[in-house]
């Protein structure tokens, strides 16, 4: 003697369920592998940009530069 039955309807419902739970799954597989090609692209860039652009002083100073210090006067 069934205790419950499962219509057609309710049925479908459960289909569709599963199918969307299913397609939610592969779809955030698929957003997060493009973000981990995003990252990993933008890291070569960075790492390439550093190793391009080094900085270089235009020139070194003639003289040292020394700073002012008032001094007080005994007197």
């Amino acid at each position: 003697m069934p205790i419950a039955k499962i219509t057609g309807q309710g049925l479908a419902a459960i289909g569709f369920s599963v199918a969307l739970l299913w397609g939610c799954f592969v779809g955030e597989r698929l957003i997060l592998n493009q973000s981990y090609a995003c990252r990993a692209q933008v890291m070569r860039d960075l790492r390439q940009m550093q190793l391009m652009h080094h900085t270089q002083p235009a020139s070194t100073p003639a003289m040292p530069v020394m700073p002012h210090r008032p001094g007080v006067t005994v007197g």
